[in-house]
């Protein structure tokens, strides 16, 4: 199991599941990401929190708890 923590700067992956349950799993599905979804890692924080990415077209930045919920491939 692959998490969007660890695909490193410039990369990009293929969301395939959102694990978490009730609000926390909507908000990120409001945010875009989705199942089928490519996102790419633009930037991480010096601290490695939070993770800056490109999703649909805009930019998003997430928690790395949050970005450890999301599986990719």
């Amino acid at each position: 199991m692959k998490t969007l923590n660890d695909i490193g700067i410039g990369e990009s992956a293929v969301v395939t599941r959102l694990n978490g349950e009730g609000a926390v799993k909507r908000r990120i599905m409001d945010m875009g990401l989705t199942k089928h979804t490519t996102v790419r890692v633009k930037k991480v924080a010096p601290l490695g929190d939070p993770i800056e990415l490109e999703v649909r077209g805009y930019a998003l930045s997430i928690r790395k708890a949050d970005a450890a919920l999301i599986e990719v491939e």
